[in-house]
């Protein structure tokens, strides 16, 4: 079975996809989501094959929500668009297809036809997130997991980035959140101008940087305006030193 979710803002349109979609045997539909926040989540929750995603949505659209996934277990990924500028851009982000809206019954076979050939090729849903995160340009907000849920947060309330084997602990003023990424692939996202790496499994956001303390063999002792300490390798003072000026 392919497991689908169905993310459009418009109920007509989820109707007919629900619709459609039902009528096929080896298709399971897994849910329907109208915003871009609930579709995060439910993308997150539920592990999809494929999402039929719509790109024009109010607060996160389409393309931001394929940018905030995570390449390793992202779904396939059909876009649904009205508008023709949108469905070009999004076929060129290696998309499995898109639909522009409106389309029949017969356009929309075709484009469940490309989802089972290409079901268990992961390249089709690397491509699509990585050129989304392209397109969207650096994110200045996170999807982070909060109880049964996501909530979006700024970059700029983050103090520091901490690996942790393929998760990354993203530590703000109060909380800490788990989020199943590297280090390397979140701050391609968040941008490294923001951010600068301290440690080979550290990264701080250079605002909350407060003060550097000589160790020992050139390392240093970093302290943020929080007062969290972290170890400064010397391998990174260079880059820490121009990025601050110091």
């Amino acid at each position: 079975m392919i497991r689908a979710i169905i993310v459009d803002d418009e109920e007509p349109a989820r109707r007919k996809l629900h619709r459609w979609l039902s009528s096929e045997t080896d298709i399971q539909i897994a849910g329907e989501c109208a915003d871009g926040l609930s579709a995060s989540q439910s993308i997150m929750r539920d592990s999809p094959d494929v999402v039929f995603l719509d790109i024009q949505m109010p607060g996160l659209n389409g393309l931001q929500v394929a940018a905030q996934l995570e390449i390793g277990a992202a779904p396939l990924l059909v876009f649904v668009t009205a508008y023709d500028a949108h469905a070009l851009a999004a076929f060129d982000l290696g998309a499995v297809d898109y639909l522009l809206k409106p389309y029949d019954e017969e356009r929309f076979r075709r484009a469940l036809d490309r989802v089972r050939d290409r079901h268990h090729a992961p390249e089709h849903r690397r491509s699509a997130v990585l050129v989304a995160r392209q397109q969207t340009g650096v994110s200045d907000r996170l999807l982070v997991p909060e109880r049964e849920g996501l909530r979006m947060i700024d970059s700029a309330e983050i103090h520091c980035l901490e690996a942790d084997d393929n998760y990354v602990h993203v530590h703000t003023s109060d909380q800490t959140y788990l989020l199943r990424r590297t280090l390397r692939d979140l701050l391609q996202q968040l941008g490294e101008q923001r951010f600068v790496r301290i440690h080979k499994s550290v990264a701080v956001n250079i605002d909350e940087i407060d003060a550097l303390t000589p160790l020992f063999k050139g390392d240093y002792e970093l302290r943020l305006r929080s007062g969290r300490l972290l170890r400064l390798s010397r391998r990174y003072t260079t880059e820490l030193f121009h990025r601050t000026g110091g």
